[in-house]
């Protein structure tokens, strides 16, 4: 009888793996893990690691990969390879300083609008409507235009980009906590909006801000480059992965390598940021959002 009796240690509950276990038993989450780990270094220790400065002439145009320049020099003799490492380090911190900027209003004004509802609700989702409404490369160029191209300028522009689609996804989440028990608790207690608003719901939407930024972070790298692709991101001396495509396209021919040193280094920032953000939120029960 004892023998088919389970010791309390190795009951469901107790066996099952944390959240943070699961998702690294996923080779996808590693793989994803280890290649924004790598990009991260890179980008904080740009300075440490370029052999030289990004935009000094170092050598004759067009050399190709030797000791000394590992990735050759590009079509007016600056070091690739510095100009390859310090293109993440200008990507990620215009990226990350501007999402960071429309996770803070956005869900500002998200959690607002979805718990205080009403007049003031409808005032706010028929703006996040009508920004949403204006095509996105339109609204870019017109904030390029009017702002300029340098780094400063450009992380004021992701932030109006990216923070209407954050108030929608923080409105959506704040109504259904506030139907939630501890919400209605902490009304009868007569705590004020204001309070219930930053101990009971912001608390409950770390988790969907952490996936927020990751997800929008990669999405704003992209259209960083796309953007500088295009002629209308970030421009000569600044080094910036969307750029050197660009510059590439008249040499691609010849050489080859100018073309997809950068693109490597752009898909597998974006690879990587895709399958960490979606191993992390299956494993911990949240809902990652569309790009």
């Amino acid at each position: 009888m004892a023998d088919t009796l389970a010791p309390a240690s190795e009951t469901p509950s107790a066996r099952r793996p944390s959240p943070l276990r699961r998702a690294l038993s996923e080779p996808a989450t590693v793989l994803g893990t280890i290649l924004v780990a790598a990009h991260l270094f890179l980008a904080l220790f740009s300075p440490l690691i370029a052999p030289n400065d990004s935009s000094a002439l170092v050598a004759g145009p067009l050399q190709r990969p030797s000791w000394e320049f590992l990735m050759g020099t590009d079509q007016i003799g600056r070091d690739y390879f510095s100009r390859i490492i310090e293109g993440g380090r200008v990507a990620l911190l215009v990226s990350f300083c501007g999402v960071a900027i429309a996770l803070a209003v956005g869900t500002f004004l998200g959690v607002l609008a979805g718990y205080v509802g009403g007049y003031f609700d409808e005032f706010i989702m028929r703006f996040v409507d009508a920004m949403m409404s204006i095509p996105e490369i339109i609204l870019i160029a017109i904030l390029t235009l009017a702002l300029g191209k340098d780094i400063g300028a450009l992380i004021p522009v992701v932030a109006v980009v990216y923070t209407w689609g954050v108030v929608r996804v923080m409105r959506a989440k704040t109504i259904s906590i506030s139907t939630l028990d501890f919400v209605r608790a902490a009304e009868l207690r007569g705590e004020t909006r204001f309070a219930i608003m930053l101990r009971e719901i912001l608390p409950n939407l770390t988790g969907l801000l952490g996936v927020e930024l990751a997800v929008r972070v990669s999405s704003a790298v992209l259209r960083i480059s796309a953007l500088s692709f295009l002629g209308l991101g970030i421009s000569q001396p600044t080094p910036d992965w969307g750029l050197m495509v660009q510059e590439a396209m008249g040499v691609v021919f010849t050489d080859p390598w100018f073309l997809l040193l950068p693109a490597i280094m752009l898909s597998t920032l974006i690879i990587g940021v895709n399958f960490m953000v979606d191993g992390f939120a299956r494993s911990f029960g949240i809902a990652s959002t569309e790009l």
